[in-house]
């Protein structure tokens, strides 16, 4: 384990990436900064990181925004439970902390939408807590160099994984320890072709010397994805359109959205207007414009089949109540799903 772990802090010392939430030991940037960067790559996070500091330099500061404004400067980096929790979060701090973080790992555990890495890296980061932050990296170089087979989405497999992540970290700066076997894991024992002829852990590593590399780490069930297909009607009167906000415990819950009706397959248009729903929403006083016919979109687990159709308003029919109508103009300052982003963008007067 020492050469293990010497061999590591070496490297990072030598290739650590400059990042600005590597210059602070401050637990409201380390959280923000983990948070942005779950199932987000590091080139994309930081624009993302820079913006929210700037908006919100203090957990005060993002615990006294409202939730549309944290969506809004959250939009297009998907995941958005990641930015009501933190929303919640903050204003939780602050109420019940005063506006001061827990210190100790186990209490950042209590905290909504912090799980065991989360709490593991701003503890050793902030606290110098000598708890493990066991992430996709982590798990990657750990089984790869002892030859782990326990399948990392089992209990089991969670359990072997910590006691050895927390068997290393005893007697070294838990910071640094931890953010070098992360940085390791996203730069030289990368999940697609690692560099392991220039790997200081190549001597001896199991995966490389039985030529397994690819076979690390195990998982035990694979994540099916699901087939959605939503159909947007963009209702055009004059200068403006409708808009609704979506409510339920679904994907993009908050955000907002042009009228939608979801369909098990991909219906035909004449079989979607002939769907009550549509009759509700589509009165006698619109007439069909351009359709942008189906159009992928793809989310961790779901594949999101989509179309959007144009529809021009001509009376003053009665729209239903939860729609809401706003300016053409006024349509970026509400936050929107990133796949109607591109539309938008292309101007709506079609």
């Amino acid at each position: 384990m020492d050469i293990f772990n010497s061999n590591i802090h070496q490297w990072y010392s030598k290739f650590k990436r400059d990042l600005p939430w590597r210059n602070t030991h401050d637990p409201y940037f380390i959280w923000l900064s983990e948070i942005i960067l779950q199932q987000t790559r590091v080139d994309q996070g930081l624009a993302y990181y820079s913006k929210f500091v700037d908006e919100f330099p203090t957990i005060t500061s993002l615990a006294q925004a409202t939730e549309d404004q944290v969506l809004k400067l959250w939009q297009g980096l998907g995941y958005y439970s990641r930015a009501r929790n933190l929303h919640f979060t903050a204003k939780y701090i602050k109420d019940q902390y005063y506006g001061k973080f827990p210190d100790k790992y186990h209490e950042l555990l209590l905290l909504k939408g912090i799980g065991h890495y989360t709490a593991a890296a701003i503890a050793s980061i902030s606290f110098n807590e000598q708890v493990p932050a066991v992430d996709g990296n982590v798990f990657r170089v750990l089984s790869r160099y002892f030859g782990i087979s326990d399948p990392i989405d089992t209990t089991q497999g969670k359990k072997v994984f910590t006691k050895l992540a927390g068997d290393l970290i005893k007697g070294t700066d838990p910071g640094m320890h931890n953010q070098a076997l992360m940085e390791f894991g996203a730069l030289q024992c990368t999940p697609q072709k690692p560099n392991c002829l220039e790997c200081p852990l190549m001597n001896h590593c199991y995966a490389y010397s039985a030529n397994k590399t690819a076979d690390f780490p195990v998982k035990q069930n694979k994540t099916k994805q699901r087939d959605r297909y939503f159909s947007y009607f963009v209702l055009h009167h004059e200068e403006h359109t409708w808009i609704k906000k979506r409510l339920n415990k679904d994907i993009w819950k908050n955000l907002y959205e042009f009228p939608m009706i979801e369909t098990l397959s991909a219906t035909s248009i004449e079989t979607l207007f002939s769907m009550q729903e549509v009759k509700q929403l589509v009165s006698s006083d619109f007439v069909v414009g351009k359709i942008v016919d189906w159009k992928v979109h793809l989310l961790s687990h779901q594949k999101i089949n989509y179309r959007i159709i144009s529809i021009h308003k001509l009376g003053e029919s009665k729209m239903p109540d939860d729609l809401i109508k706003v300016n053409k103009a006024d349509i970026f300052n509400f936050a929107i799903p990133k796949l109607l982003e591109k539309h938008i963008k292309n101007g709506l007067n079609e």
